[in-house]
């Protein structure tokens, strides 16, 4: 596999680069239309050796302004938990800064992955670009204070759950513990 950078430009034309890895290209474009959102292409496989420069990267992008990342995972064929952990990371990042990742392109097998460790419910999937990026833009659109009520997906059974505010709640399927927070995000207990 060729050696690439992620590089990007904003408006104030700040550049970011890295270290080279092959296991693992990315790119970054900004998306016109959506503040603060850059699609980021992937190729390869996200693992425990690879996800250390995908953070750093990842971060740098955070940086810079953008807290709406759209993940193209059409170039993506395994994804180990130390990758989904460093998902997790950049969600905790972006999600107090008004921002939020949505995943497109995702082959079954490390859709799976994300399934079989529960945390699929914690993520917006997509199946193109188009949908990924409407999402943003009507999350944009009802930003103005909207937290609640809240619908989500259990990230142990995928059962559809709904809020109307913070606090402790149990799973009515699988019986596990959420907690939803002041920010409308949902954890494990």
């Amino acid at each position: 596999m060729e050696r690439k950078e992620l590089m990007a430009e904003d408006k104030i034309g700040v550049q970011l680069t890295d270290q080279k890895i092959e296991s693992l290209e990315l790119g970054l474009r900004k998306a016109e239309g959506i503040p603060g959102c850059a699609v980021v292409s992937m190729k390869g496989y996200i693992d425990t050796y690879n996800t250390p420069h995908f953070q750093r990267q990842m971060d740098k992008a955070v940086q810079v302004g953008y807290s709406r990342l759209v993940f193209d995972f059409s170039g993506i064929t395994y994804i180990s938990s130390s990758g989904i952990g460093a998902f997790t990371h950049l969600l905790k990042e972006v999600r107090p800064r008004g921002g939020d990742l949505v995943f497109f392109g995702m082959v079954s097998r490390v859709y799976e992955v994300f399934q079989l460790l529960g945390f699929a419910g914690f993520f917006n999937f997509e199946t193109s670009l188009a949908e990924a990026l409407d999402l943003l833009r009507s999350q944009s659109k009802s930003e103005a204070g909207q937290l609640f009520p809240k619908i989500f997906g259990c990230p142990i059974c995928a059962k559809k759950l709904k809020t109307v505010k913070t606090g402790r709640f149990r799973c009515s399927e699988c019986k596990t513990i959420l907690v939803v927070d002041d920010s409308a995000q949902v954890s494990l207990d």
